[in-house]
């Protein structure tokens, strides 16, 4: 996520909506979006009050106040000092994924509105709300390590959706324990199918 210093950053194709200089205005806060980047400029997506309100634009590298990585999130343990964590059951999930993670040595942070609301302090997330998380592997993680995960996220009341990060791109967690011969890798130039998301063909 990046902090911007208004929506006069932005680099927009588009007019842009009255709900995202509404959404800018209570916290300045983009989300990086996987598409190619043009030297100097990030892709980045603002997002509004719903799923239906979600908006691309481009922000300039020499805009960007402040940056955080999911992982950023998970080492300082934001959800702790969250005024809302006896409302929200995801972040006291957080607390039980640190313990089988770090057991596993993995480099892992919350995203989606969990990551979101954690790094901006606005109230993003509800009581339906997914857990969205990132690992970072740039090694091989082995299946059978991701079908232990997966077999743990499934005690969970809460819905986890993981997706492993390879050098190459972005790949479900589940899709991968599958060991199927194809799989979507999500990457800067688009979606494509591999049979390995950390092998180039």
């Amino acid at each position: 996520m990046l902090r911007i210093p208004s929506v006069g950053s932005l680099i927009v194709d588009t007019p842009i909506p009255d709900w995202v200089c509404d959404s800018l205005t209570n916290a300045s806060w983009v989300v990086v979006r996987r598409e190619t980047a043009k030297y100097g400029i990030v892709p980045v997506g603002i997002r509004g009050n719903s799923r239906s309100q979600r908006f691309p634009a481009f922000l300039p590298k020499d805009a960007i106040i402040e940056k955080v990585e999911p992982e950023d999130l998970t080492e300082q343990r934001l959800w702790k000092t969250s005024p809302r964590r006896s409302q929200i059951e995801a972040f006291n999930l957080l607390d039980k994924l640190i313990e089988i993670y770090y057991a596993y040595s993995l480099s892992w942070g919350p995203t989606g509105s969990v990551g979101f609301e954690l790094a901006s302090g606005v109230p993003t997330v509800h009581a339906g709300s997914d857990l969205d998380v990132v690992i970072r592997a740039p090694r091989r993680l082995g299946q059978s390590v991701a079908q232990e995960l997966i077999k743990f996220h499934n005690s969970f009341p809460v819905r986890i959706d993981v997706q492993l990060e390879t050098p190459l791109g972005a790949v479900s967690l589940v899709e991968y324990a599958r060991g199927t011969d194809s799989m979507l890798l999500r990457t800067g130039l688009g979606p494509r199918l591999v049979k390995d998301p950390w092998v180039v063909v």
